[in-house]
């Protein structure tokens, strides 16, 4: 009785803080990011892998725990690889999902071949769980009921919004005439990606979005307008190195959900570090070749033999901390002056 006593006056001094957090989940190159308001609602941003032996899903429930939460109000899969939806098998059993949040099917376009029955079977244990709770098939200018915060989806099934979010509409010189290629052309460009405020604070997280959709956000105007913290698309792939992304955003800090090895390309790193003031945060050192990583403090994982996360809690005037669970070590931004 005393341990479960303990436990709910932690739970509502974590809540007393009315801060928004974000927990950035190693999914060794995946991505699972979950979202927990002031009010104690939750999003949960994708599930990682399966298999492994329940590697993601022990992960993710051990943020849930964190944060004291015995449910996921909302679950979003941002598209349909297996890095990120996997891990709802092993997941489900463990926490009630109430709704869930996608981009509705797999496109009509997608290759029949080997690589494509590997997304088809994911797909199909997703589909399965997802019958069981409520389904909302996101479409671009939607918003994820959540209360305190503001949750606008602003990419799914390769559409975008064509309006300006407040703050946004500016003329981007960073574009160039045409789209970059996404890395992988079906499934990535059609990621259901999202930007939140909460107060005067700014994240946006595309998911894997990349190629002409993840263009058309930030070209030839950048429609999301300024964001203080930035999940950078496809893991920080080469596919998103365009310097008119960032420009745009004007982030105070950047995130990867790199693997050792997935992601963090050499071009993205080149390109964050052009940008004055930014500090990038890494799930995962880069062993690629030609990364520029971040100093070890901003980074949760230097090798594959742990599993650290990047904890971020925001308050309403634009002041945000994140946490290096690694070493505890936490860094301070300042209120917004925007």
């Amino acid at each position: 009785m005393a341990v479960v006593a303990f436990a709910a006056v932690l739970a509502i001094g974590a809540h007393a803080a009315k801060t928004l957090d974000i927990y950035f989940i190693d999914v060794e190159g995946g991505q699972s990011t979950l979202i927990v308001t002031p009010a104690g609602e939750s999003l949960l941003v994708d599930t990682g892998y399966g298999g492994n032996g329940g590697r993601d899903a022990h992960r993710i429930m051990a943020a849930v725990r964190e944060a004291g939460l015995t449910k996921i109000d909302y679950l979003l899969i941002t598209h349909f690889h297996q890095d990120h939806d996997t891990g709802i098998v092993d997941l489900a059993p463990q926490i009630p999902i109430a709704t869930f949040v996608d981009h509705g099917g797999l496109s009509a376009d997608a290759p029949k071949d080997a690589g494509y029955a590997d997304v088809l079977r994911a797909y199909n244990a997703y589909v399965a769980i997802r019958a069981k709770g409520k389904h909302l098939d996101a479409k671009p200018g939607d918003r994820i009921p959540l209360s305190g915060v503001d949750v606008v989806v602003v990419s799914s099934a390769a559409a975008t919004i064509t309006a300006p979010l407040p703050g946004g509409g500016q003329p981007n010189a960073a574009c160039t005439p045409r789209a970059p290629d996404a890395g992988e052309p079906i499934e990535n460009p059609r990621s259901t990606g999202f930007a939140l405020r909460f107060g005067r604070f700014r994240f946006v997280d595309l998911g894997d979005l990349s190629g002409a959709p993840l263009f058309a956000l930030f070209c030839q105007k950048n429609l999301l307008g300024p964001a203080d913290l930035y999940l950078l698309p496809h893991h920080g792939g080469d596919d998103v190195s365009h310097p008119a992304y960032a420009a745009a955003l004007q982030p105070r800090a950047a995130i990867l959900n790199n693997g050792e090895t997935k992601g963090g390309g050499a071009k993205t790193f080149s390109m964050l570090h052009q940008i004055a003031g930014l500090e990038v945060w890494q799930l995962h050192r880069s062993s690629n070749s030609g990364a520029e990583n971040s100093a070890n403090e901003r980074i949760a994982n230097l090798d594959t033999k742990t599993g650290f996360g990047l904890k971020v809690s925001a308050s309403d005037d634009g002041a945000f901390t994140i946490t290096n669970q690694r070493t505890d070590a936490t860094r301070t931004y300042s209120r917004a002056s925007r």
